[in-house]
């Protein structure tokens, strides 16, 4: 399935404006730490895997974890970036070799955090008229455009790009010993593969989404040491 996507759509490593430091937020550097990381990461993996809007995911994720003041999540678009589809994405939304498919690379946004970064093609034949003027004047996230064609997410792939603790943990393998710190979390935590059908079953977007550290700038848990 890799080879579906372009390279450089599966190696996102854009540098993230304005979001916090990792040592500004985050689990303890220790063995209880690392286990809340690892379940509140797999929670949130679990919440986008389990619904079909993304965005709408972000929404009660942003404002349970009190993330932004207006806990709604805003896309910026990322303009002057083009990643043509490729023979893989083409297959994925059945389309010719000739169709037109539109690129829209985004960050969503809660409050001045970055919680996502998102490439999407999409068949602009597929949607209504409305629908694409609104993705091509304004910064609004895709799902929150598209919403009304009641769409199904299908999941193509999901990773947890942050293991918290190391292989063969859960089988009495070696934890790294505590620190009077806390953990360093990379700049992206999970990444899904996925594509959206209508109601009709009509394949008409394939998205790459990488989520960021922001998703857990919160006020850690204190549940032991």
């Amino acid at each position: 399935m890799k080879t579906w996507f372009p390279l450089s759509a599966m190696a996102l490593g854009l540098v993230i404006a304005g979001t916090a430091s990792a040592d500004q937020f985050g689990p303890p550097d220790t063995a209880v730490g690392r286990l809340e990381a690892l379940a509140i990461v797999s929670a949130l993996n679990a919440e986008l895997l389990s619904h079909d809007s993304a965005t709408l995911t972000l929404d009660r994720w942003c404002a349970s974890h009190k993330l932004a003041a207006t806990p709604k999540i805003v896309a910026h678009l990322d303009p002057g970036i083009e990643k043509p589809a490729d023979a893989g994405v083409r297959k994925l939304l059945g389309v010719t070799d000739s169709e037109p498919v539109k690129y829209r690379r985004v960050k969503l946004g809660c409050g001045d955090r970055v919680l996502s970064e998102a490439d999407n093609w999409y068949v602009p034949a597929r949607l209504t008229a409305e629908m694409n003027h609104v993705l091509e004047t304004t910064d609004t996230a895709f799902g929150r455009a598209v919403k009304d064609l009641h769409f199904q997410r299908h999941t193509i792939s999901a990773e947890l790009l942050w293991q918290p603790l190391p292989d063969g943990w859960d089988m009495g393998g070696d934890i790294p010993p505590s620190t009077s710190g806390t953990l360093d979390i990379p700049q992206f935590v999970i990444q899904h593969r996925a594509f959206l059908t209508r109601a009709d079953g009509q394949p008409f977007s394939v998205v790459v989404e990488s989520y960021t550290r922001d998703v857990l700038a919160f006020p850690w848990p204190k549940i032991g040491g």
